[in-house]
């Protein structure tokens, strides 16, 4: 992967100046929107007080959690923080792998369950949830789901390589015979499971309920560190959309260049969805919409995705959270608003839309 001098990041940072005003205000109303969700549920909190919850446990300064209500800074930092990062996070990572995964597989309608890795984790997850109840255990659904999201990755790959390279039609050809498969064995664990399905159903609908700080450390430092690395190395992934003959002439090493991006957008991919379980459309929608309305450029494409990806969900899971006293799995709205949402943008967008550059 080619390497990024200081001058031409210069000469990004000058060409995409409004880019990045649109990104700062994104930021900014991100920021209020989780204040603001801190303070919303069953126990109303006033901003001032999360404020001080927040600054008084960031900074360790005792003195300012002295006033406050054991309950409150309970109700802020370990209940309602955690979901609300976690949220936040997976939002962001969901966006960023469907810009990687777009561009990488040369498709405007691909997202980061493509190539079978959310299957993966789906078949972990609700494994470790039967043996849990059939047979007593105490297994993470989470390492569970993450554990199978990579040996899925590990099996796309080993089957495009023996089909002819790990090329796009390759990598959708196994993503699909191993989501058929990993799916029927879905099925069957429901039908095992029996009375106790409805755990299951719950996971693959796709929550952030009861999220924790456990679930943060995970999905943190993976959607982070790829991020970066994905938006470091953006040019390349550029490159790679004109295709593996025009690549490999402007100097890119298309195998190699593929095979990283593949394991960091696999790598985030798995990571929310061992958190949050499948939440659809946002890594479909968002990097799509975006494409459309700003740039094909992944310099820009990835921040601004990652930005407006963890805005959505975050507005999405405060709504499921707020509406009802019995809680409605957040990927159930992603998808009832953004599979019509998204068939409405799909008939109306000129046709030089359907290209990624």
């Amino acid at each position: 992967m080619s390497e990024e001098t200081p001058q031409e990041f210069t000469r990004f940072f000058q060409k995409s100046s409004r880019f990045i005003y649109y990104g700062l205000f994104l930021v900014i109303l991100t920021i209020f929107l989780l204040i603001f969700s801190l303070g919303m549920g069953a126990m109303d909190i006033h901003p001032g007080t999360i404020v001080r919850v927040l600054s008084g446990k960031i900074s360790g300064n005792v003195e300012l959690l002295e006033s406050i209500k054991a309950n409150q800074i309970a109700v802020v930092w370990e209940i309602r923080l955690p979901r609300i990062l976690s949220g936040a996070l997976v939002g962001a990572g969901l966006a960023i792998a469907g810009c990687i995964f777009q561009s990488l597989l040369r498709n405007p309608l691909a997202d980061p369950y493509t190539i079978g890795v959310s299957t993966g984790a789906a078949f972990g997850a609700s494994l470790a949830i039967l043996l849990n109840i059939t047979l007593g255990l105490f297994l993470s659904s989470t390492t569970f789901a993450f554990l199978f999201a990579f040996l899925t990755l590990i099996a796309v790959i080993a089957i495009a390589q023996k089909g002819g390279g790990i090329l796009t039609s390759n990598l959708i050809l196994a993503g699909i015979i191993i989501s058929s498969i990993l799916s029927s064995g879905i099925s069957f664990i429901k039908m095992i499971a029996g009375e106790n399905v409805s755990a299951i159903v719950f996971w693959l609908m796709g929550s952030l309920s009861s999220r924790q700080w456990n679930d943060v450390r995970l999905v943190a430092p993976i959607v982070i560190i790829g991020g970066l690395i994905a938006w470091v190395f953006a040019d390349d992934l550029n490159i790679m959309v004109l295709g593996d003959e025009s690549a490999q002439t402007l100097g890119v090493n298309t195998q190699r260049t593929r095979l990283v991006y593949l394991i960091i957008g696999s790598a985030i991919t798995a990571a929310c969805v061992s958190v949050s379980g499948i939440i659809g459309f946002i890594g479909l929608i968002v990097p799509h919409i975006l494409r459309f309305w700003t740039t094909a450029n992944n310099r820009v494409l990835i921040p601004l995705s990652a930005v407006t990806g963890a805005l959505i969900l975050c507005l999405a899971d405060n709504t499921v959270r707020l509406i009802s006293s019995s809680e409605i799995p957040v990927g159930v709205l992603t998808t009832l608003i953004g599979g019509p949402f998204f068939i409405y943008i799909f008939l109306h967008k000129p046709d030089k839309d359907t290209a990624i550059l």
